[in-house]
C-alpha cells in the first residue's frame, strides 16, 4: 500500500543494493514494511517506498556510477523505546559496517551509539 508522502522525505541513493537494504532495515526495526517497489528493464530499483516505524523513505539504485556515497554527516536517528531495542538495533546495523560512537553512556543521553552500516548509511541510535 503507498502512502502519501510526507512534504519532506529522506531518499537514499544506492548503488545495486537498494532492496537488500530496505528488506534489511526493515527486518531491524519493528512495525516496518516496503510499501511500493518499481524496477527498472535490468532488475535494479527505479524508486521504491518503505517505512521504519513511523517513517517513510524513499530509495533507489543509481544507473548512473559516482564518485559520491553516503557520509555521516547526515544520519538516520532513531529513538528507541528500551534497551532491548538499542542493544539489538545497534548489534544488527553494525555488523559488517563501522561503529563511529560505540554503544554506551554518555553526558546528553544514558546510551547512545553511532555507526555506519554495510551499506555506507549512518544511524544515530538513543535512548533517552
Amino acid at each position: 500500500m503507498e502512502r502519501q508522502l510526507p512534504k519532506v522525505t529522506t531518499f537514499l541513493m544506492f548503488t545495486g543494493q537498494a532492496e537488500e537494504a530496505m528488506k534489511y532495515y526493515t527486518a531491524v526495526f519493528e512495525d516496518s514494511a516496503i510499501d511500493n517497489v518499481t524496477y527498472n528493464e535490468d532488475g535494479s530499483v527505479m524508486l521504491a517506498q518503505f517505512r521504519l516505524a513511523d517513517q517513510v523513505l524513499l530509495c533507489i539504485d543509481s544507473t548512473i556510477k559516482h564518485d559520491f556515497s553516503f557520509t555521516p554527516a547526515i544520519s538516520l536517528y532513531v529513538t528507541c523505546d528500551s534497551e532491548e531495542e538499542i542493544d539489538r538495533a545497534f548489534s544488527q546495523l553494525s555488523e559488517g559496517g563501522e561503529e563511529l560512537m560505540p554503544l554506551g553512556d554518555y553526558p546528553f543521553s544514558r546510551k547512545f551509539g553511532w555507526l555506519i552500516d554495510r551499506f555506507g548509511v549512518s544511524w544515530q541510535l538513543n535512548l533517552p
